[in-house]
């Protein structure tokens, strides 16, 4: 039998298929979360926070968004103190089950590398100082969770979660990133 690829393992986690393919008996897809997920779109100058709560009908709502916009006159650890501080106000003001946040895409260059890994440093030390449970997801299985494939443009991924909210506001980028974390861990992650 031919090995599978990641993106096909992926694909067949999200349709709730076993890696043999066959259907397993709750499939993942099926499974619903319920439940509050702060999911975060880290960034040292454009950090996209989003507050889902899931209900049990399956149905999701936006209880916040926003991007922590950073001007560049601040230092690095100014921005990431400010990364941070956010994250806790949401996490003391709200009752948030899961955070989920999205991983560092592959970049070239190794300064941009380090600049979005303590972006996203501030964000999870944030996270467990209050002691949540903490996912990381690829933005590749982002965009294929919500919007059926990796290769989607931020533009597909805001209208799919502009659908997914059913409320017809237009989120900011980063905001629409960020839910779409959140969607990622309650459609396919550990319950």
């Amino acid at each position: 039998m031919a090995r599978k690829g990641v993106r096909q393992l992926w694909k067949d986690k999200v349709e709730g298929r076993s890696t043999s393919g066959a259907p397993i008996s709750v499939p993942l897809a099926k499974r619903r979360f319920e439940g509050a997920i702060l999911g975060i779109d880290p960034s040292l100058r454009g950090t996209g926070l989003a507050v889902v709560e899931f209900g049990n009908s399956g149905r999701a709502v936006l209880l916040h968004s926003k991007t922590l916009k950073l001007k560049p006159s601040l230092s690095m650890a100014s921005c990431l103190g400010q990364i941070c501080q956010e994250v806790l106000q949401i996490l003391d003001t709200r009752e948030i089950d899961i955070v989920a946040l999205e991983q560092t895409i592959f970049v070239q260059n190794f300064q941009t590398a380090q600049i979005l890994g303590a972006a996203r440093g501030a964000a999870i030390a944030a996270a467990a100082m209050r002691g949540k449970e903490v996912f990381e997801y690829p933005p590749l299985r982002v965009k294929q969770a919500v919007v059926g494939h990796g290769r989607a443009s931020k533009e597909q991924v805001a209208k799919t979660i502009r659908s997914l909210l059913g409320h017809g506001a237009t989120l900011a980028l980063d905001e629409s990133d960020a839910a779409a974390v959140a969607f990622t861990h309650a459609f396919t992650g550990a319950h």
